[in-house]
């Protein structure tokens, strides 16, 4: 494998990582809690487009399913809210993040039972076809996932800068209280950043579905893609993104280069020497709440 294809393979892992990360940044700066089930929400995304595409199941066109099962992950996440997580409210962060643990457990049995514990493959259109540029030949599934990272960045950085409800999530994650005597319905605004976290984890799971087979474990990705946030900056969004790209590139040259087994760690080593010599992120975000 080429140095360009290590670094399309590594971008477009990246990327993916990057996907989770955000959720758990959208979550995190919307309500200061921590969903470590979000790596799980991805999985879970990724199953139910792959069961309405099952002919056995709803045998529904490819590009019909994405968008059902988006939908389905985003009103997935405003029930959790709607139902679980506001009897939580004034409850400590612990405690929070002890249910978004146990939930991944419950989800990864759910998935199990439901869809077994083998490899299945999405039936995908974009899977297996190759690109060519010049003399290198590339995945179609690993050039799709970056344009779509991309393209979801930026249509996620117009949300949160140019639209009313943007604003107003912003304005809920800088004062709860304040933004509540302002008018904004904070609980629904809460409800609202669940629903696009699961909608957000539904994309990254569909495009890794894209690029291989799933199972139920797939959902511990969500541990590699938080030490991506933290990486690049939790509570920053590009700060996620960046990360995400970082440990996956990390991946491929650190498995090239270095002896068997090596690839594995160095994300986690890295996050240690970012722990210590930038504690931030890299792309750190750190103000004082406005009033």
């Amino acid at each position: 494998m080429g140095v360009l294809q290590l670094i399309v393979s590594g971008l477009a892992n990246g990327c993916v990582y990057g996907l989770i990360a955000m959720g758990f940044v959208l979550i995190y700066k919307a309500t200061e809690a921590v969903n470590f089930a979000q790596g799980d929400f991805m999985m879970l995304g990724a199953f139910i487009c792959l069961g309405l595409t099952n002919p056995q199941f709803m045998d529904l066109p490819f590009w019909v399913s994405v968008p059902i099962a988006i939908a389905i992950m985003g009103a997935f996440g405003y029930a959790l809210d709607l139902v679980v997580l506001r009897r939580m409210f004034g409850q400590s962060q612990i405690a929070i993040v002890i249910l978004t643990i146990a939930l991944g457990f419950v989800l990864r049995f759910f998935a199990g039972v439901m869809w077994g514990h083998e490899p299945i493959s999405l039936a995908s259109p974009i899977a297996g076809r190759d690109v060519r540029f010049g003399g290198v030949v590339l995945g179609l599934d690993e050039v799709m996932v970056i344009a779509v990272t991309i393209v979801l960045t930026l249509l996620l950085w117009l949300y949160f800068n140019r639209t009313k409800l943007g604003v107003a999530m912003q304005a809920s994650s800088q004062n709860q209280l304040a933004a509540y005597y302002m008018g904004i319905p904070v609980k629904r605004v809460h409800s609202l950043i669940w629903a696009l976290s699961g909608m957000v984890a539904a994309v990254a799971g569909i495009l890794f579905a894209s690029k291989g087979s799933i199972d139920p474990s797939i959902g511990l990705l969500g541990i590699k893609a938080f030490a991506a946030a933290v990486i690049g900056g939790f509570g920053s969004l590009p700060g996620a993104l960046l990360g995400g790209i970082i440990v996956g590139l990390i991946e491929p040259f650190s498995g090239r280069y270095m002896p068997s087994g090596y690839s594995q760690i160095m994300p986690y080593l890295l996050l240690f020497l970012i722990l210590i010599f930038r504690p931030h992120g890299i792309l750190a975000q750190v103000h004082a709440k406005k009033v």
